[in-house]
């Protein structure tokens, strides 16, 4: 029982950081604040898999009276509204950085201006253009189902940073994971992205998840190549990444 509890609290911690939810104080309290976000890294995917299926009943609800296009772009932006745009911002911010030099310390310089660029800007055009596109494609159903598998295994995808690589500043959001996480907890949050993906939309979920997962550890590694480590925008690219991926590989092969 008490492992249980502890393993609950963990998904507790992770959706505190996650998603602007106001958990009853009952639940929240379960959350150990004393330890580091990381020791709740496997339960980043559970955590992702609550948001998606939030967002999966907004789908839901609004297709049922509201043309594709519409119901897409509503549950985008109900979505950035629970998570507070959290990793759209580290999208931004990298896209910002990485486009607006090639040394490490004006990039990471760059990346700390709460000021969006062109590049930012850029990048979130596409990032929200081609989850709508690909969410409009898709039947109810479907779409429901793509939306709790890529919220799920996306969020997942940003232990890989945790496991190979290390924190590249002094100090920022990144230190609540910079002590990073074994191999073993890696691959155990790996199994946890891809059943449900499997579960629920068979081997194509299975290929999606497996492609996000790609996705994003190619851009850490040019971010690591860039910069020397990770950022905690650096995992909210990872993750932003790792959704777009899913839901383009889903609509590429469930579409119609």
């Amino acid at each position: 029982m008490d492992q249980a509890r502890e393993e609950f609290g963990k998904t507790v911690k992770a959706l505190q950081f996650f998603t602007r939810l106001t958990l009853p104080a009952r639940i929240a309290s379960l959350a150990d604040q004393s330890t580091g976000l990381n020791t709740a890294a496997c339960h980043f995917p559970v955590a992702g898999l609550a948001i998606g299926a939030l967002a999966a009943v907004v789908f839901l609800a609004l297709s049922a009276f509201l043309p594709p296009v519409l119901a897409s772009g509503l549950t985008i932006a109900a979505g950035m509204v629970l998570t507070g745009a959290l990793h759209e911002d580290g999208l931004a911010d990298c896209a910002d950085g990485l486009g607006g030099s090639s040394k490490a310390e004006r990039v990471l310089e760059i990346m700390k201006d709460s000021r969006i660029g062109a590049f930012g800007a850029i990048a979130l055009i596409f990032s929200v253009g081609l989850r709508w596109a690909t969410l409009a494609s898709l039947d109810p159903v479907t779409g429901a189902l793509a939306l709790t598998v890529c919220h799920s295994a996306a969020r997942g995808s940003i232990a890989i940073a945790l496991a190979t690589s290390t924190y590249a500043r002094a100090s920022g959001t990144g230190s609540l994971v910079a002590p990073g996480i074994t191999t073993t907890e890696l691959a155990i949050c790996a199994a946890i992205s891809v059943l449900p993906a499997l579960a629920l939309l068979g081997f194509a979920g299975l290929i999606a998840a497996i492609a996000g997962w790609l996705a994003a550890l190619l851009f850490l590694l040019w971010f690591e190549r860039r910069i020397g480590g990770y950022t905690g925008d650096c995992l909210g690219a990872m993750e932003q990444i790792a959704e777009i991926a899913i839901l383009v590989s889903i609509t590429a092969m469930l579409a119609g």
